[in-house]
């Protein structure tokens, strides 16, 4: 793997990069690890149950820093049969799937059983963007990876925008989580990506934010924007993963695409439905980039909904999200007169800021 990394950099297709060449070499070790440790014959199936897999790898960084590039070079140098590459989102939907039905069959504790399954003939199983945002994920993964890791011989190797101990951070029923995060700890190497560089935006640079009016032109642009941003291939479309995210009080908010921290919704949803400020920081805090379709021209009967957007949007900018919208106007007519319009103002503000490329380079989070 690592002299295709070197490769790369030689024609140009790369930049040099100290953290990501560190990140390389240690996917190269463990590409090296799994090729020589290939199960044999008979005998070697007979003391497979004993045999201690590869460490894993978890890969974290910002937005746009390669890892899943340097993931998806590592999974396609590999030279074993037995491995996996799955979005994470994905993974957790089949498991909650795969438990459904072992549930079914009442044959007591459905983790054992649903772990063998996915572990069956396999040795490597990579994720990208492993994020937690839901509480039915977090009070199963401590024990099923346990399962996965120390029963099945199983070797993760994984990307997160975030280290392993703000994963799931302030989520409910947190303490059920902290297992895994010591499992991972333990047993995976844990690299970080920490330089400045953001090459996903190098790509998008340049593109327009907000799009007005709505129409075929528009939608495209914008989806056009989300492709580059998650790397996903656009003819498979129909299969980006969605999620179900927290946002406190036991509930949970359905966001229709959901790939590596970057979240579509529509106008819709967010603002026409009864929502509060948890629901808006939930996502700012769960979502680097946030793609809005859909903001109508809001007229004066519609005053519910341009206070929930005002909210919307002081929670984005508030923790440096990034926006792309389509809607029927530029921000200063959105909302020209009613209850509020005076306020709206200071929105219409932060949204001009938001199309900035210096608002556009800031990193995710909140500003201290």
């Amino acid at each position: 793997m690592l002299a295709r990394y070197e490769q790369l950099i030689a024609s140009g297709e790369l930049v040099e990069d100290r953290d990501q060449r560190a990140a390389a070499a240690r996917l190269d070790k463990l590409q090296k690890e799994l090729e020589a440790d290939r199960p044999g014959g008979r005998l070697g199936q007979f003391f497979n149950r004993t045999r201690i897999s590869p460490r894993g790898v978890y890969m974290w960084g910002g937005v746009g820093r390669g890892k899943s590039m340097l993931m998806d070079l590592f999974v396609e140098r590999l030279k074993i049969s037995e491995k996996r590459r799955v979005h994470f989102h994905a993974f957790m939907q089949e498991v909650h799937e795969r438990l459904r039905e072992a549930r079914k069959l009442e044959t007591g504790d459905p983790i054992p059983p649903v772990a063998a399954a996915i572990a069956k003939g396999l040795r490597c199983l990579a994720f990208d963007e492993m994020v937690v945002n839901n509480s039915a994920d977090a009070m199963i993964m401590s024990r099923l990876f346990t399962q996965l890791i120390k029963e099945h011989n199983v070797t993760v190797v994984s990307t997160s925008n975030r280290p392993p101990r703000d994963l799931y951070k302030d989520g409910l029923n947190r303490e059920h989580f902290l297992p895994f995060i010591d499992l991972i700890e333990a047993d995976l190497d844990v690299v970080e990506l920490d330089g400045p560089n953001d090459y996903r935006m190098d790509r998008i640079g340049g593109l327009a934010t907000w799009h007005h009016p709505i129409s075929k032109t528009t939608t495209e642009k914008v989806r056009e924007a989300f492709f580059k941003l998650t790397d996903f291939r656009p003819e498979d479309a129909e299969h980006v993963p969605s999620a179900e995210l927290d946002v406190g009080g036991g509930r949970k908010l359905h966001v229709p695409k959901s790939l590596k921290g970057v979240a579509v919704f529509s106008f819709r949803r967010l603002c026409k439905e009864a929502r509060g400020a948890s629901d808006y920081l939930a996502i700012a805090r769960t979502y680097h980039t946030v793609f809005l379709v859909g903001i109508p021209r809001m007229t004066k009967d519609d005053r519910n909904e341009a206070s929930r957007f005002v909210t919307l949007i002081d929670a984005l900018y508030e923790h440096r999200v990034k926006l792309f919208t389509t809607a029927e106007c530029e921000p200063e007519d959105l909302y020209p007169s009613g209850d509020g319009a005076f306020e709206f103002e200071r929105t219409v503000s932060r949204l001009n800021e938001m199309r900035s490329q210096e608002y556009m380079a800031l990193g995710h989070g909140a500003v201290q």
